[in-house]
């Protein structure tokens, strides 16, 4: 009783942590892009969190651990509406569980990976979709396409029984990915924002706070030593310290790289290719940080920092228009990744190589089909996209009908 005790209280403040991690995105978002669409943003992440972690309850939980039986094909499965009450008969906890943690924190861990999958795509489509699409997005995707995906391998599908298992320690695949495939679609069906292109060119759109985009960068840092800590799903003092480890020289080495290569490239030193280079080594990492030695982490985190760099570029060349580089940073990296596990540390192999690449594909194949048919259906029919009146003006005016930042005049009288 005493071990689960201790485990289990590591793992409710990797939630926590993981909580925490909705201020860094909405600080990050907000920060990259203009101000007259504060509040848009801010409204778009307050209502992931919420309404996520409410159709994870639902539905969610249950899609993604349906307890396969032996012989089913590992892709569908569903074990009911609601959480059951983990008691025995006469009313006590059920220990029996697990020994990491209770019922009660296993769902509320895996919720809030639930709702970072649709923050993802928040970012992507900043500035001029549509708040109610989005919404019905979110609702679709959350509640139904993400768990699906992830029951492929954390819930026991078909690649967790493959003969060499798919491996995604907290999620570059089953949570990046996901947000970062329906990022892609959803930018390409949105379009750019006004004045991002000129004569084929982009343009650059600066944000309106950088201090605060940095704020959120440091907060989602603090935040991953949940996410990835939390993943250990217990407190293995070895483990757990590892885990930290490769995820904070991750991250720094992603960082320093990204910021090297763009002033090569670039000839300026671009805090914002910086901290997104923080990011990238932190998603590229997370695949694979109770794998890797050191070395290892510092190597996945300077690849994925340099794929920042040349990832934007990329999707600036395509004309696709990401404000916040969320596809460079969650998609990008999370495939590099996820593949990574294939290469460094303790399941490096041939196979392992061939798994996570089967892995990635059969994601992004259900993802970008899902995706499509949820966007596509909202843009013939409601529209997804605001008219350029609203776009100029500003989302927070015409969608919400305040100002983040209202003027305080002194009363004169």
């Amino acid at each position: 009783m005493e071990i689960l005790t201790i485990n289990n209280v590591w793992m409710m403040i990797c939630t926590a942590l993981v909580f925490f991690m909705h201020l860094g995105f909405a600080f990050l978002e907000i920060g990259l892009t203009r101000q007259k669409n504060t509040l848009n943003i801010l409204f778009k992440n307050i209502f992931i969190i919420t309404v996520g972690l409410l159709l994870y309850c639902l539905v969610g939980f249950n899609l993604m651990y349906p307890g396969f039986e032996d012989g089913a094909t590992g892709i569908f499965g569903f074990a009911g509406f609601g959480l059951d009450s983990p008691l025995t008969a006469d009313g006590a906890l059920d220990l029996t569980y697990n020994e990491g943690y209770t019922y009660w924190t296993d769902f509320l861990f895996q919720g809030m990976f639930a709702a970072t999958a649709a923050t993802i795509v928040s970012g992507a489509v900043a500035e001029r979709m549509k708040i109610g699409p989005f919404m019905i997005f979110t609702i679709i995707y959350v509640g139904l396409v993400y768990p699906i995906a992830g029951s492929w391998d954390w819930g026991g599908g078909f690649l967790e029984t493959r003969d060499t298992p798919f491996y995604d320690f907290a999620g570059s695949t089953l949570v990046h990915s996901v947000g970062g495939w329906a990022a892609l679609v959803a930018v390409f069906l949105l379009g750019s924002r006004i004045g991002k292109f000129k004569d084929g060119k982009p343009q650059a759109i600066p944000g309106h706070n950088i201090p605060l985009a940095t704020a959120g960068v440091l907060i989602l840092w603090l935040g991953w030593f949940g996410f990835n800590g939390g993943s250990v799903l217990s407190a293995d003092p070895g483990l757990t310290s590892l885990v930290l480890v490769t995820t904070s020289l991750a991250a720094a080495s992603g960082g320093v790289v990204a910021a090297l290569v763009s002033t090569i490239r670039y000839k300026n030193l671009d805090l914002t290719m910086f901290l997104n280079g923080i990011l990238g080594g932190l998603v590229g990492i997370t695949a694979g940080a109770d794998q890797m030695s050191p070395t290892d982490a510092i190597l996945i985190g300077a690849i994925a920092g340099a794929i920042i760099v040349f990832a934007v570029s990329l999707i600036d060349k395509l004309r696709l228009d990401d404000p916040v580089g969320a596809i460079a940073v969650h998609l990008a990296c999370g495939i590099w990744g996820t593949l990574a596990v294939g290469i460094f540390g303790g399941l490096a192999s041939v196979d392992q190589f061939i798994t996570q690449l089967v892995g990635v594909g059969s994601i992004a194949a259900f993802c970008i089909v899902s995706a499509f048919i949820i966007i596509f259906a909202l843009k013939k029919t409601v529209g997804i996209r605001v008219s350029e009146k609203e776009e100029l003006e500003g989302l927070d005016a015409h969608e919400h009908g305040m100002d983040a930042y209202p003027d305080f005049r002194l009363n004169e009288h």
